[in-house]
């Protein structure tokens, strides 16, 4: 209205002109009438929706599902069992180049808004509008969280409207802070992982402290698409990815132009093995879990156990190598089997296509899948996944030899095309070699207190979950003797009384089938020699006369002092040569007997427990020997096999232990009548080891396939590595004892004897004089550093 005008000075409308009004009008009333009772409705949909809206209990009392973690004594991650890998962190321990990464790439505004951004939203809409499709979504963290834990994926009105009102009730509900650390421990990113920081784990082998710039801008573009983005399997486009939120976090200006392009540009090493613990103990980790699951029938998988073995790192690695190699040396001796398969080749095969290819062949640890490119007697060139030509020759080629000659069979031969097993030697040369078919499994035990210090249950876990080291009855063989000699020392035998080694028939009374004539392995007789050089050459027939003279049903009985079921050792004279059956480990618990003098203790792989927050739940209190360990074996006893298996591993069956140069090893070989089976039992005073070495469908392993020569090279290649820094350990002679010099041939005492003995003073031989440790013979000529 202009200055100075009257409201007369107004036009008058004619009935035409209100009713073009009208007309004009209507519409916009009905709109906005609509929209009131839209909104109206819209409101009271809200109200009822929200009303039913889900507890936020989960949330103000978060416990989401962490696995069943299993470590070794020394913290090394053994074995993870779960749905979801997850590992809890505070807001507090994530960096804050992951925190700054998060929220450039997935809610820039999350410190502004109140669950729903509506500057986020009105942004989205104008993108997606200019650009005449879908591209940009404006669903805040918070509203991720709500639909990750109350909500469907399906896309519906009433989800949205569910998501956006759970937003606004948590943001009332909980800090910024609490709904960010959630976030962080709750939201999935492929390979299993949920959470950042198990991600970190799986796809950097990194705690999520030591993340950088890079891999935290790779992890935090995860959320939008996990499968897509994932760095293992789609390394392209999760970098591309990486490079998206660089750039948002460059133009938030949480990062310098220059620390963009340095990320940008820097390689991001990904571990490809999905987060699986680099250290190989798959039985012992299933072990712990089947008897978790037997203690926490209902949420052993999901409330972040963590449990503390006994297992040493150290020594399973040397237990897993020692095995490993084992077998595959056993395996070089008997001959190339064939290639493990074979593929068709095209003329000029691409990268992309023997990629292709090998991609069904799994590598098995350090023994890689490859595929022949040329082959000649001389020479073979194969091809392995990640694009690398390795080139075969020289000694890389005598386990195969057989297959690269022209005129070999088809089934054995290497031709273009197969499929081959390489592996490296200590000098980096690649050898083809093969996956034995044998099989073999190795423990050892503390023989203090039965700490289990390496297991490795079989060749390999993914290909035989069978464990042999406790699930394996098998016969002993001549490792069984030195109970059978403990025996007899309890019956008045000594290390120095003579017994035949000569032929022998017994009939079928005796052993309980048929009559039998026994034969020792090399099939020759010594005749009368002491009982010290009968074990130490594993002398059969002199073993079944010690049975015989002590009767095997007091033999069965005695066995069971030391963990052995009397009820797999029958009482007839083939128990002394071990025809009945033990697991590995309860051999290895036997021997602790001798090694720890006298107490029985039992093996024990569990040393505690605690919850996802480190409260102790429970805690191995084992029997420890000298102190409340029972004792079954007199001292002197122990003493005295103890100086008999030192014997074996210096002139007997075991010699070649002495290449070790410890004086303080002791131990046996075990073969059985039918090499079938072939073991080592041995130790030092602080450890225990068995080696065992048989095929699963129990045949002959071969000539000269004894347990000198299949078991023994992996117990001392474990021994050799972990017995590096512990010193040497010599056993004085326990009370109740007098040592005399004997005569080595005849075992009589002499003054003149050429070798030491010992005796329990009660079974002295007569001449001693039991007041005196030497027994009163002195000892004027030099004493060898043992027994002999």
């Amino acid at each position: 209205m202009r200055a100075g005008a009257a409201w007369t000075d107004l036009p008058v409308l004619d009935e035409a002109d209100l009713k073009l009004l009208r007309l004009m009008l209507y519409p916009i009333g009905v709109l906005l009438g609509l929209l009131l009772v839209g909104g109206a409705a819209l409101g009271f949909a809200a109200l009822i929706a929200y009303d039913n809206l889900p507890s936020l209990d989960t949330l103000t009392d978060y416990r989401p599902k962490v696995p069943l973690r299993i470590y070794t004594q020394d913290g090394t991650l053994l074995g993870e069992f779960g749905e979801e890998r997850r590992t809890v962190v505070k807001l507090s321990e994530v960096p804050p180049v992951l925190r700054n990464a998060i929220l450039s790439a997935e809610d820039s505004r999350f410190y502004q808004h109140t669950g729903v951004d509506l500057v986020g939203v009105a942004r989205a809409a104008l993108a997606n509008l200019t650009s005449g499709s879908k591209r940009q979504g404006a669903s805040t963290i918070t509203m991720q969280l709500a639909r990750n834990m109350f909500l469907s994926s399906e896309r519906t009105f009433s989800r949205k409207l569910n998501e956006i009102l759970l937003a606004l009730k948590i943001e009332s509900t909980l800090t910024k802070d609490q709904i960010l650390e959630i976030y962080i421990n709750q939201i999935y990113l492929g390979e299993r992982a949920y959470g950042f920081a198990a991600a970190a784990q799986v796809y950097f082998a990194k705690p999520i402290g030591e993340i950088n710039l890079g891999e935290a801008a790779m992890l935090a573009g995860l959320p939008k698409a996990p499968s897509s983005f994932n760095p293992v399997v789609n390394p392209k486009r999760a970098k591309l990815r990486q490079q998206y939120v660089l750039g948002r976090m460059e133009e938030y200006g949480q990062i310098t132009r220059a620390q963009y392009l340095e990320a940008r540009d820097a390689p991001v090493a990904v571990q490809t093995n999905g987060g699986t613990p680099a250290l190989h103990a798959e039985y012992a980790a299933e072990m712990v879990r089947q008897a978790m699951a037997q203690r926490y029938p209902e949420d052993a998988y999901t409330h972040g156990y963590r449990v503390y073995t006994t297992i040493v790192r150290a020594d399973q690695e040397a237990a897993y190598r020692a095995v490993r190699m084992g077998l595959l040396e056993f395996d070089r001796r008997h001959g190339y089997r064939g290639p493990e398969d074979a593929v068709a080749l095209r003329a000029k095969p691409t990268e992309d296509q023997l990629d292709e290819a090998i991609g069904e062949f799994s590598d098995n640890d350090e023994m890689l899948a490859a595929i022949v490119l040329e082959a000649s007697p001389k020479l073979v060139r194969a091809y392995r996944r990640g694009g690398e030509t390795v080139t075969i020759q020289g000694d890389g080629l005598r386990v195969a030899q057989r297959g690269l000659d022209p005129r070999a069979p088809a089934k054995i031969r290497i031709t273009r095309g197969s499929v081959i097993r390489i592996v490296r030697d200590e000098r980096r040369n690649w050898l083809i070699v093969q996956t034995p078919e044998v099989e073999s499994s190795f423990v050892s035990v503390s023989p203090g207190d039965g700490a289990i210090r390496a297991l490795v249950g079989g060749f390999d876990y993914e290909r035989a979950k069978f464990n042999h080291v406790t699930q394996a009855w098998r016969q002993p063989g001549s490792s069984l003797k030195p109970f059978i000699y403990s025996a007899a020392l309890e019956k008045g035998f000594s290390p120095s009384t003579l017994v035949d080694d000569s032929p022998l028939v017994i009939d079928a009374a005796e052993t309980g089938s048929q009559a039998w004539e026994p034969k020792n392995y090399e099939d020759g007789f010594e005749g009368p020699m002491r009982m010290r050089t009968a074990l130490a050459k594993s002398k059969n027939l002199a073993s079944i006369r010690i049975l015989r003279a002590i009767g095997p049903q007091y033999a069965q009985d005695y066995i069971s002092r030391f963990g052995f079921d009397p009820e797999r050792h029958p009482p007839y004279l083939t128990m002394a040569l071990g025809a009945g059956s033990a697991t590995p480990l309860q051999v290895a618990r036997a021997y602790c007997v001798f090694a720890n003098g006298g107490y029985r203790i039992d093996p024990y792989l569990i040393s505690r427990i605690v919850d996802d927050h480190g409260n102790l739940l429970a805690q191995a209190r084992p029997p420890v020997a000298g102190e409340t360990a029972t004792q079954v074996l007199d001292a002197r006893n122990a003493f005295l096999i103890d100086s008999m298996l030192k014997d074996v591993v210096t002139v007997g069956t075991g010699a070649r232990v002495s290449a070790l140069g410890r004086p303080d090893l002791a131990g046996k070989t075990g073969t059985t009548n039918d090499y079938n089976d072939a073991w080592f039992a041995g130790y030092q005073p602080s450890l225990v080891a068995v080696a065992w070495v048989g095929y699963d469908q129990p045949h002959k392993l071969g000539p000269g396939e004894t347990g000198a020569v299949a078991a023994l090279p992996i117990w001392m290649s474990y021994m050799s590595k972990v017995l590096t820094n512990i010193p040497v350990i010599e056993r004085e002679m326990p009370e109740g004892m007098v040592r005399a010099r004997v005569n080595s041939a005849t075992g009589a005492i002499s003054p003149a004897g050429d070798v030491i003995d010992y005796f329990y003073r009660e079974n002295a031989p007569p001449g001693l004089s039991l007041d005196r440790p030497d027994g009163g013979l002195g000892e004027q000529a030099p004493v060898a550093a043992r027994a002999g």
